[in-house]
C-alpha cells in the first residue's frame, strides 16, 4: 500500500508539470488576433519564440520550404539645389561605399558634377530585413540628355559596370494657333506652345518684326513644330519649328524650315528668301522697348538730347546676343555707356551694346562673333538710371534708327535648289492641314 501510494503521488506530480509547461510555452492569442498573419504589434524583443524567426525567412520562403530571391525595388530620386550624387545616394539610405562605387562606375560614360537640380535618379535595389535605409544598391540610371541614357547594374562578383545607350525615339509633328489678345508669348502657351518653342519663334521673326509696337489684338499666330517621344512613352523633347506664320495687321509672314543639298538648313518665306537678315532688330529676349529712337529729356542730364539708339528694360543678367555676323572692334569700358561692345558687320553695318552687367569671357577686339551668339547681360552700368540694353545700328558710321532700317537679306534660294524648296514646302502645308488644332480637338471630345 505505501508503494501504491508513493507511486500515485509521482504520477499527479508529473501530470501538473506538463500542464504548467504547456500553459507557459503558448503564444498570446490576444496578440495575433491584433494583427494580420499572427504577427500582431508587439515587439520583437518581447514577441514569443515562434514569432522572433528572421524576417527575411518569413519574406522569401516559399510555401515548398525553397527561399525565394529577394525582390528588386525601384524608386527615382531628384536633385535638390547644392545636391551630390554621392549626397543624394547616401541620403537616401545607401551604403557609401556601395555608392561611391557605383559612381566610379558611371564616370566612364557621365561626370557626376554636371548633376543638376531637377534631374532624376533611378536607383534599383534589393531591401534589407530591419535596414534604415533602401538597402542594398543593385544599380541606378540617368539621362544625360533627351536622347541617352547611362545604366550602372551590379555584376555577379558584387562590383559595378557602366554602359550608354541611345533612347529610341519617335518623332511627330504638333499643331498650334491662336489669335493674339494679350501677348503673343502669353496667347501662345495658351494655345499649347511649350516655353522654349515660343522663344524659338520670337527670335526667328526678330530680324522683321517689332515685337513691342508691331503685335496687335486680333493678330494671328500658326506654329507646327516636332515632338520626340520614347517609343510608347511620353514626350521627352520639342524639336524645332517646322512652320510658323504671323498675321499682322492682315499681313502673312509665313516662313519654312529647308534643308538645303549641302545639309545647311534654314528659314524660307514663300519665295525662298531666307528669313534672317543681316542684322537682328532685337537681340535680345523677352524685353519691353523702354525708350525709342530721337529726341528726349535725358533722365539724368534733366535736358532733350538726341538718343541714337533704342533702350530695352530686362531684369539683370539677361542674356544679349550678336545682332549679326562680325568682328569685335571695342570691347570694354566706353564711358556713359558703361561696359560696352560694338561689332563691324560688314563695310557698311556696326552694331553698339551698351550698359551691360558684364562681358562674356573671351569677349575681345578683333574676335570673331557670329549671330546670335551671347555676348554679354543686361545691367545698368555707365550713365543709366536701370537695368536696360542701348542698342544702337550705325549705317556708315553714323547711328540710325533700327525700327525703320530696312535689314539687307540673307540668302536667295534659286535653280534646282529654289524648286527643292517648293516641293518641300507644299508637304508642309499638306501636313499642317492634315493636324487637328487644340480648338479642334476640343471640339471633337
Amino acid at each position: 500500500m505505501l508503494v501504491r501510494g508513493i507511486m500515485a503521488i509521482i504520477v499527479l506530480f508529473s501530470t501538473a508539470i506538463v500542464s504548467v509547461t504547456f500553459l507557459i510555452d503558448q503564444p498570446d492569442r490576444s496578440a495575433l488576433k491584433r494583427g494580420d498573419h499572427g504577427y500582431g504589434t508587439t515587439p520583437l524583443s518581447k514577441a514569443p519564440p515562434i514569432l522572433q524567426i528572421p524576417l527575411t525567412k518569413r519574406l522569401h520562403t516559399a510555401p515548398s520550404g525553397k527561399p525565394q530571391a529577394p525582390s528588386i525595388i525601384s524608386q527615382v530620386l531628384r536633385a535638390r539645389p547644392g545636391d551630390t550624387l554621392a549626397g543624394m545616394l547616401t541620403r537616401a539610405g545607401i551604403n557609401r561605399r556601395e555608392a561611391v562605387a557605383a559612381i566610379d562606375a558611371l564616370r566612364k560614360h557621365y561626370n557626376p558634377r554636371h548633376i543638376r537640380p531637377g534631374n532624376k535618379v533611378r536607383v534599383e535595389f534589393s531591401p534589407v530585413p530591419l535596414s534604415a535605409g533602401l538597402g542594398r544598391l543593385q544599380g541606378l540610371s540617368l539621362s544625360p540628355a533627351f536622347n541617352r541614357q547611362v545604366i550602372v547594374t551590379r555584376t555577379s562578383d558584387g562590383a559595378f559596370s557602366a554602359n550608354e545607350k541611345e533612347k529610341v525615339l519617335t518623332s511627330s509633328l504638333v499643331r498650334a494657333d491662336g489669335t493674339i489678345k494679350h501677348s503673343l508669348y502669353i496667347d501662345g502657351l495658351k494655345a499649347g506652345l511649350p516655353a522654349p518653342i515660343l522663344v524659338a519663334l520670337i527670335r526667328a521673326y526678330s530680324w522683321d518684326v517689332d515685337f513691342q509696337r508691331g503685335i496687335h489684338p486680333g493678330d494671328g499666330f500658326e506654329v507646327m513644330f516636332e515632338r520626340l517621344h520614347e517609343t510608347d512613352g511620353p514626350a521627352v523633347f520639342n524639336g524645332d519649328i517646322v512652320y510658323a506664320a504671323l498675321s499682322l495687321q492682315g499681313v502673312r509672314h509665313a516662313m519654312y524650315r529647308h534643308t538645303m543639298a549641302n545639309g545647311d538648313i534654314d528659314y524660307f518665306d514663300k519665295k525662298g528668301r531666307s528669313a534672317k537678315k543681316t542684322l537682328m532688330r532685337t537681340p535680345i529676349d523677352g524685353a519691353r522697348l523702354s525708350s525709342g529712337f530721337g529726341r528726349r529729356k535725358h533722365p539724368i542730364l534733366g535736358y532733350t538730347k538726341m538718343h541714337r539708339g533704342l533702350d530695352f528694360a530686362a531684369p539683370r543678367g539677361t542674356p544679349i546676343y550678336a545682332a549679326g555676323n562680325g568682328t569685335i572692334e571695342h570691347a570694354g569700358r566706353n564711358g556713359a555707356y558703361g561696359k560696352y561692345i560694338r561689332i563691324r558687320h560688314n563695310g557698311t553695318y556696326k552694331t553698339a551694346y551698351g550698359h551691360m552687367r558684364r562681358l562674356v569671357r573671351g569677349m575681345r577686339k578683333g574676335k570673331r562673333v557670329r549671330q546670335g551668339q551671347i555676348i554679354g547681360y543686361v545691367g545698368t552700368t555707365g550713365r543709366s538710371t536701370g537695368p536696360h540694353l542701348h542698342y544702337e545700328i550705325l549705317r556708315g558710321g553714323r547711328q540710325v534708327n533700327p525700327r525703320r532700317l530696312k535689314m539687307p537679306s540673307g540668302r536667295k534660294l534659286k535653280g534646282s535648289e529654289l524648286a527643292r524648296f517648293q516641293s518641300a514646302r507644299a508637304l508642309i502645308k499638306r501636313d499642317f492641314a492634315g493636324l487637328k488644332s487644340r480648338d479642334d480637338l476640343a471640339d471633337a471630345k
